[in-house]
């Protein structure tokens, strides 16, 4: 029987091709709209490390001025100093913790014809690795003495060992960074977190780095710094006058298992800051603060207002596009008014037209999702064109919105057929009879 509705649907939609075209189209650019906002929300939502989200915590510190806070809100700095993190460091309180700072270099491949070409960096502890789930091609990360030692190692990523090394095992060879050698440890394979929950100081959506190296290698002046850094007091001068300043420029996060480290970890924050306090720094209220994974993107704004706004604006123009597809079942329902009421006359049911008649709307809705899918498609190449590379990776539809859009076109043809449906089941068969 199902079969048979759908081969009734098939010549009423063919029948009435002009009502049925302009009720896909409808149901397309509404479908089209919503996706194409949905899909962009969804992606700047997304868990970036889901498996273990819940494990790794972002630490803040409120050094801030005592005249006003860092934000509005009242939350602490993003980042930290340089002496609180490097003390967190050497207290190693955590199952795994990560000091990291953006940085970038020139690296100065061998041969006469190759010419030095910037690269973004990460100074980073030798935890980043293990606690990021950073997958690798060649060897691996270095190890705590290396960060110690202040070693000169590398980890590069397949791009940079492909543009350098011609893409072979390159572990053990020396690259130039900056003027000085540094022995490559690792080449990890692609690995680009979206939203780059790592670091949303220099960007959210910002492409991973392409090389790794020791923090400790920072106060080396082994490579360049090129993060955002905040400051309430002057700095001094010096790069050592810096480093032990009140700017905040760097992230630490932490790898706790269960909620009891967390609290545990938590009381020595407080602890190191009461500490502090009798030290003259540290003179705001206590307000430290470990946000996992999702509670950081969340308090950091991942996902912009206006982005919210846009996709609930496209969702409103959904509606209005069902109103009208309404008004266009309405009149396409009721016109078939003698036709149903002599069917009933001959015996079918309500359910029975029921049935057929939600079937063809759900019809007209499968023909409308994959219209708005292409839609959608053409309304994220344009903002990919429009953003560039603020937005890369975040304007492909991938096999869940697509899912979901043809999904929302069939429930969304279902909810606008039922009422004209209703209306054209409710048809009186003695009344059509009589005036054919």
């Amino acid at each position: 029987m199902f079969f048979y509705y759908l081969r009734l649907a098939w010549i009423s939609i063919v029948k009435n091709w002009g009502l049925s075209l302009l009720m896909i189209v409808a149901i397309g650019l509404g479908i089209g709209a919503s996706m194409t906002t949905v899909t962009v929300n969804y992606l700047m939502s997304a868990n970036p490390i889901p498996h273990k989200s819940s494990q790794l915590y972002n630490v803040q510190l409120d050094s801030w001025d005592i005249n006003e806070p860092f934000n509005d809100d009242g939350s602490p700095p993003d980042q930290l100093t340089y002496r609180d993190a490097t003390y967190l460091m050497q207290a190693n309180n955590a199952f795994r913790q990560s000091i990291q700072a953006q940085a970038n270099g020139v690296i100065e491949p061998d041969g006469d014809d190759s010419l030095p070409f910037m690269v973004s960096a990460r100074a980073n502890s030798a935890d980043f690795f293990a606690m990021f789930d950073v997958p690798f091609i060649y060897g691996g990360a270095w190890d705590a003495s290396a960060d110690l030692n202040k070693e000169q190692v590398v980890v590069i990523n397949a791009e940079t060992n492909q543009r350098v090394f011609g893409g072979e095992d390159s572990v053990g060879r020396n690259i130039k960074i900056n003027g000085n050698f540094f022995k490559v440890v690792g080449v990890i394979d692609y690995w680009d977190p979206k939203p780059r929950f790592y670091d949303i100081s220099t960007g959210a959506f910002n492409d991973s780095e392409e090389i790794f190296v020791p923090f400790s290698l920072i106060a080396e002046q082994k490579i360049g710094l090129s993060g955002n850094t905040n400051c309430w007091k002057p700095s001094g001068d010096g790069f050592d006058a810096f480093l032990n300043s009140e700017c905040a420029w760097l992230q630490f996060w932490v790898e706790l298992p269960n909620t009891q480290a967390r609290d545990e970890y938590m009381s020595f924050l407080n602890a190191y800051v009461e500490e502090q306090k009798t030290f003259g720094r540290f003179e705001r209220p206590l307000n430290n603060r470990l946000n996992n994974v999702m509670q950081w993107l969340e308090q950091q704004q991942v996902v912009a207002d206006d982005a919210i706004m846009m996709m609930i604006m496209s969702l409103m123009f959904l509606i209005v596009c069902l109103l009208n597809t309404v008004g266009l079942l309405l009149a396409k329902f009721l016109g078939k008014a003698p036709e149903i009421g002599l069917r009933q006359a001959l015996g079918a049911s309500r359910r029975t037209l029921f049935a057929q008649y939600i079937i063809e709307s759900a019809c007209i809705g499968i023909a409308g999702g994959i219209l708005g899918l292409l839609f959608a498609w053409l309304g994220l190449q344009s903002i990919s064109s429009l953003y560039g590379d603020m937005l890369k990776g975040l304007t492909g539809l991938d096999s869940t919105m697509v899912i979901a859009a043809i999904g929302l076109a069939i429930v969304s043809s279902i909810l606008a057929g039922l009422y004209p449906t209703w209306r054209a089941c409710n048809v009186q068969p003695s009344q059509q009879l009589k005036s054919q």
